[in-house]
């Protein structure tokens, strides 16, 4: 009796009054699993965003394999214009044995080296700016990173067991932890000199703890808004629970970043970059 009531009910609805409820039915079914949306989104952000990510090394002829992954670094600008970390760029290069600088595209074995050449660079906050020959590559978008929050959601893209098995972009989520000054690993405060200290007065910075694991070949890659894919900062640290060696099997979870802040400045230091 019951079912036949609800049917009899129905009956005299009329189309217009029917859809306005199934219309109602689905948005309240959305605000139910915000996280399938969420999802959805950040899907979409990551098939866009892996276009603009490339992995950062170098090139000798006579080498096996001549192919040396360093890093990770993402396009910018104009497409032209790879940024990454200075730390994870080779203090000198063979170039009597013909070692290039170099960045890599493509996807899967399908890899294209292409020549680089470092413009510009921001030791202090790990930062370096590459251009590259060639067709312009699609740049991301740089974020504001002055609006960023604690507990808020972040995602970022990179290769980080490097370009063994290929170009397959890597990506992992969480939140940002804590936005905290740079912290200084040394074993003692006694061992910090006066430049150190210095700097730490004259010159402080935050940087973002993130709940994410990385690893070593993600340094450079870029974290962004998971919904827009807007980048807010540069991967550039893991916290090392014992050593190098076992960071695969015993990451820490523990991920810092410089906020995009400082890669803006960079970039308009250099003529016509500045966005």
């Amino acid at each position: 009796m019951l079912k036949t009531r609800l049917i009899k009910t129905c009956l005299p609805f009329s189309r217009r009054r029917m859809s306005a409820i199934l219309l109602a039915g689905s948005l309240a079914l959305v605000g139910m699993f915000p996280f399938a949306a969420q999802a959805a989104d950040l899907a979409d952000t990551i098939e866009k965003v892996k276009a603009s990510i490339v992995a950062v090394g170098t090139v000798q002829p006579a080498r096996r394999p001549p192919a040396k992954f360093q890093a990770t670094g993402f396009v910018v600008a104009q497409g032209r214009h790879i940024l990454t970390n200075a730390h994870a760029l080779p203090d000198f290069l063979d170039t009597q044995n013909k070692e290039t600088l170099a960045v890599f595209i493509g996807q899967g074995k399908n890899v294209e080296s292409r020549l680089a050449t470092k413009v510009a660079t921001d030791p202090g906050h790990d930062l370096a700016l590459l251009e590259i020959e060639g067709a312009p590559l699609p740049p991301l978008r740089l974020g504001e990173s002055q609006r960023l929050r604690e507990g808020q959601s972040i995602a970022f893209t990179g290769f980080p067991i490097g370009i063994v098995l290929g170009l397959f972009p890597v990506t992992h989520t969480g939140i940002i932890s804590a936005i905290s000054p740079v912290a200084i690993p040394v074993p003692a405060a006694g061992q910090l000199d006066a430049i150190t200290l210095k700097r730490l007065k004259d010159e402080p910075f935050e940087v973002l703890q993130l709940d994410a694991t990385a690893y070593p070949g993600n340094s450079g890659s870029p974290l962004y808004e998971p919904h827009t894919g807007q980048v807010i900062g540069i991967i550039n640290k893991v916290f090392v629970q014992e050593s190098k060696e076992t960071l695969l099997e015993k990451p820490s979870g523990i991920t810092y970043a410089i906020p995009i802040r400082y890669a803006q400045a960079l970039l308009k230091q250099v003529k016509g970059l500045a966005r």
